[in-house]
């Protein structure tokens, strides 16, 4: 199978670096959620693999081949850089023949994947009458026509609706679990979370992570249990005796930071507490993102108040 492998990879633009030494490896097999903030060099080292740039020092190779050395490459690289690429004067249908006429791809392949992709229906419609989601689902189309090994997908969720959303959450796992490169570029924690197996995080060009996403969550939050009682002094008594570091909040729950369900569950039954909840308060994939590229980011917006 194909992998998807950057080294050493440097862009500058003028003063500017954009990708600053930049390695990582994207296998086959599972779905890489790649992150960061506006400005991290995520659409330039997209660019840089698929050709669309010249790296300034470093490489970025498909199987072990630059991507210009890709024959008939849509049958080996399947990407969504702009939903607007499509010319607009274009029906769906007809752009997607183009492109798979340019790459030897059969017709029938062009009515497989408009059926694939939910947009059979209006394929005769010209492109400058589709909205964003349709769009997107037609780019999304044009990325499978050659069948590849590698997808490359950016911001595929953009807008689609919510059944849109859950489809291409399930696209994105059925590509990966028939053992194709997937690398999927977003800034929706919440949709990341629900397909990526691993992420690749930059920052101001440069590499901040490259882990399985369990463990850059685990790493990065603390855990927590939340907790509610109709004895608040026997409780509030027995955590601070035990040395944990708990907040009571305005409805009455409490929140055991550093902590574990089984071990606050025996505690609290050991001691005779009451317990009306308790429950583990999940680490999310946007608390340990935020916490990682607080520094990273490069246009921000003064804090609301609360």
């Amino acid at each position: 199978m194909t992998s998807i492998d950057v080294q050493d990879l440097t862009k500058e633009y003028g003063t500017r670096r954009a990708v600053d030494h930049l390695t990582f490896r994207v296998p086959p097999g599972r779905v890489t959620g790649f992150l960061g903030p506006n400005g991290a060099g995520k659409s330039t080292t997209m660019r840089l693999v698929l050709g669309l740039d010249r790296p300034t020092s470093g490489t970025a190779t498909i199987g072990g081949r630059p991507y210009p050395a890709l024959g008939e490459p849509l049958r080996h690289v399947g990407a969504l850089l702009d939903a607007q690429a499509a010319h607009g004067s274009r029906t769906g249908r007809d752009h997607l023949r183009v492109l798979a006429a340019s790459n030897r791809i059969p017709r029938r392949r062009v009515e497989e994947v408009l059926e694939e992709t939910g947009i059979a229906p209006v394929a005769h419609r010209r492109v400058k009458t589709y909205s964003l989601g349709m769009r997107q689902r037609l780019g999304i189309a044009a990325a499978l026509l050659g069948d590849p090994e590698v997808v490359m997908l950016d911001e595929p969720s953009n807008g689609l609706d919510p059944e849109g959303i859950v489809w291409i959450r399930g696209l994105l796992r059925r590509l990966a679990g028939e053992g194709r490169t997937v690398l999927v570029s977003s800034h929706l924690m919440n949709e990341t979370a629900s397909f990526a197996d691993h992420l690749v995080v930059l920052g101001r060009g440069r590499l901040l992570a490259d882990t399985p996403m369990r463990e850059f969550i685990h790493a990065r939050v603390r855990p927590r249990v939340r907790i509610r009682t109709t004895d608040t002094t026997a409780l509030s008594g027995l955590l601070t005796e035990h040395g944990h570091d708990a907040v009571r909040h305005e409805d009455g729950h409490w929140t055991v930071h550093d902590a574990r369900v089984d071990d606050i569950g025996r505690l609290v039954s050991a001691a005779g507490v009451p317990v009306l909840e308790l429950a583990s308060e999940e680490a999310t994939l946007e608390q340990a993102y935020l916490g990682l590229t607080a520094t990273e980011t490069e246009f921000t917006a003064p804090p609301q108040e609360a």
